[in-house]
């Protein structure tokens, strides 16, 4: 049987919450915190929460904010490509 290779293949550890944060109750200051512009801030996916999560790559990499509007953050990361 062919391994899969979809979008959250091989990351069972990596979006698991740990033991006593199971479920869906996330704090409301995790939604009204305010980001500005220059930020550094660090990518941390919630495995319960699925919509706009970012990509396995993406989750505990550190970027600086350069877009801020009502409903999401633009981050600048770093990504070497290949040999290019």
């Amino acid at each position: 049987m062919p391994h899969s290779y979809g979008i959250r293949a091989r990351t069972r550890h990596m979006f698991a919450r740990n033991f006593r944060e199971h479920g869906m109750p996330i704090k409301l200051t995790t939604y009204l915190k305010t980001y500005k512009v220059g930020d550094i801030v660090d990518i941390k996916a919630n495995g319960a929460i699925h919509k706009g999560m970012p990509h396995k790559f993406y989750h505990g990499r550190t970027g600086i904010i350069y877009n801020v509007t009502k409903s999401a953050v633009g981050i600048i990361i770093n990504k070497k490509g290949g040999n290019r």
